[in-house]
């Protein structure tokens, strides 16, 4: 697996909660880790890694020199851009590039984790 996968794949579940309590419960991560992701919610995060990182490669590699983040980062930045959280692209000083990923990253919509009933993590 790619950094910039496995930094997507290790920021959903640190951002994302079990859903155990009505404050939202604990950060998944906590209990999880990638184990513990369904075979088929996997093989959807890797195809939209790939998918974004081949069509804006250019502007990842630029994100990078701009930024320092290693693609790992940039991975982590997707899953944050994507769903709205309170940092990502936007928010690392890249200018015109931070916003172009950003633009990009809203194309895949947003993604919610949680765990089904057989215990592994799942997205909707």
């Amino acid at each position: 697996m790619d950094a910039f996968t496995q930094g997507y794949i290790t920021c959903a579940p640190w951002s994302s909660t079990d859903n155990s309590r009505e404050d939202g419960g604990d950060p998944l991560d906590d209990n999880y880790d990638e184990s513990d992701i369904a075979p088929s919610t996997l093989a959807e995060i890797e195809a939209d890694c790939a998918d974004f990182q081949e069509a804006n490669a250019a502007d990842l590699t630029l994100y990078e020199e701009i930024t320092g983040r290693p693609s790992d980062h940039a991975g982590h930045d997707f899953w944050l851009t994507r769903n709205g959280h309170g940092t990502g692209f936007w928010d690392r000083g890249a200018g015109d590039v931070g916003e172009r990923l950003t633009k990009a990253s809203k194309v895949y919509g947003s993604r919610d984790l949680y765990v089904g009933d057989d215990g592994l993590i799942y997205q909707d």
